[in-house]
């Protein structure tokens, strides 16, 4: 089974079309999208992914809609940006406390010369307000200004505010359409393309949710610009993910390449964007609901998750979580003979350069982790299926596993903080102040 992701040059959305990218989905008893695939980029000075500026088009072919990813520097103020996909003379905007004063003013000026009439929510930011609360509030608003199944709504903002939006889009009138205007790096590469919709529960992240597809991804980098260096970071660990799971090349060139992204080099983030998201729609059009190999995207995430439902939503940051997550699974493969403990010293060197941490924290016992991964969404008739490595690239989803070696994996960094706390809490990644900057982020050899 063959599928097929196009890439074109475009400009008021017609442009020339490229050679496409074929990539073969292999099968075997464990799902994998592996090593030999076609190349994007070996260096930086290709053209097949475009330098910082150039506006390009990426077409996500779902089962259920095809759409585009639209990068520009300054398509966040152009009518060709929404007109194109919102059928109806409403629209509402939601988006959050911090964002609104950046970007909200600009996306509605761009909707009203549209004719359109545009309604705003604005919610509190926060992990934690991904609820069932903030999403009646959407709903409200949707109610009280008579929006109809032709109203658009907009998700502006990060990946909480694209997870909520695009669940109300789901639910609303039994369906209406959503545009995404991520702002935050992991919204880029991650939660804004693919049509994962959903808010938390407090026993468990992302369980009330749906597959759904927004009309369009619009990525405009120079948002970036105001995004804060510990949500900089927390993107980068879903960026080095897809080179782990599928895509060794990449791996490589974020080992190169980490610096250049911390420092915000636009070209590094460039790169980094359009092959993060050339690696989600590959994975999307040949899975979209999750059935196999999409479910290797959630490499790190069942870990992740249970860090950030047992600490409290909100006290790390998703990426953070994920970040740890990626280690321990990368443990767990070592210990089930399968991954070379190479890898996860390389892994773990990647993501501290990010300032990213690459142990979960200690207060994290075994009983909490097991009491949340034991309701995770990839929980099949009592069996807990993980998403562990064979090799960087090579990424499987399994529960062959015996619980020992589970609880062996959680059990190893508690006794590493045992033997010595301080050099543990240093793993932890860097120290934040109140406005996500960057204050300390210095990894000691274990």
């Amino acid at each position: 089974m063959t599928f097929i992701v196009t890439w074109k040059q475009w400009k008021g959305f017609v442009g020339e079309k490229r050679e496409p990218l074929v990539v073969q989905r292999q099968r075997s008893i464990a799902y994998r999208v592996g090593a030999r695939r076609g190349e994007i980029r070996p260096s930086m000075s290709s053209t097949e992914v475009s330098p910082a500026g150039v506006r390009r088009r990426l077409e996500v072919a779902a089962e259920s809609r095809t759409y585009p990813i639209l990068f520009g520097d300054g398509i966040l103020d152009e009518r060709s940006s929404y007109e194109p996909f919102i059928a109806g003379d409403k629209v509402l905007i939601v988006t959050n406390e911090v964002v609104a004063p950046l970007y909200l003013d600009r996306v509605e000026k761009v909707l009203r010369s549209l004719g359109k009439k545009v309604v705003v929510t604005v919610l509190p930011d926060g992990e934690e307000y991904k609820s069932m609360d903030s999403l009646k509030d959407i709903f409200d608003d949707c109610m009280e200004n008579r929006l109809d199944r032709k109203s658009t709504l907009v998700a502006l903002g990060g990946g909480v505010i694209g997870d909520i939006t695009g669940f109300a889009a789901a639910c609303f009138v039994r369906g209406v359409p959503f545009i995404q205007v991520p702002t935050t790096l992991l919204a880029v590469v991650d939660s804004a393309v693919g049509g994962k919709t959903a808010v938390n529960h407090p026993r468990g992240k992302n369980m009330i949710g749906a597959f759904y597809q927004p009309q369009a991804v619009v990525v405009d980098p120079e948002v970036l610009s105001t995004l804060n260096d510990r949500q900089l970071a927390a993107g980068l660990a879903e960026v080095v993910k897809y080179g782990l799971i599928r895509d060794p090349s990449f791996f490589e060139w974020c080992e190169e390449n980490i610096d250049a992204l911390v420092a915000r080099n636009p070209e590094a983030l460039q790169y980094a964007m359009e092959r993060s998201c050339i690696n989600k729609a590959e994975v999307v059009a040949a899975d979209e609901k999750e059935s196999g190999v999409r479910a290797t995207l959630n490499l790190g995430h069942t870990f992740g998750h249970a860090i950030e439902a047992g600490l409290g939503y909100g006290s790390w940051l998703h990426g953070e979580a994920v970040a740890a997550g990626m280690v321990m699974a990368c443990e767990m493969s070592v210990r089930l003979g399968w991954l070379d403990p190479e890898v996860t010293r390389r892994t773990e060197r990647v993501l501290s350069r990010a300032a990213l941490p690459v142990r979960p924290p200690p207060q994290m016992t075994l009983e909490l982790f097991m009491t949340y991964m034991s309701i995770d969404k990839k929980v099949e008739s009592g069996v807990l299926k993980l998403i562990l490595l064979r090799g960087i690239g090579q990424s499987v989803v399994t529960s062959d596993y015996t619980q020992d070696i589970l609880y062996d994996t959680i059990m190893h960094f508690h006794s590493m903080y045992k033997r010595n706390p301080e050099v543990y809490e240093s793993a932890l990644g860097a120290t934040w102040d109140t406005t996500g900057t960057l204050q300390e982020a210095e990894l000691e050899g274990e």
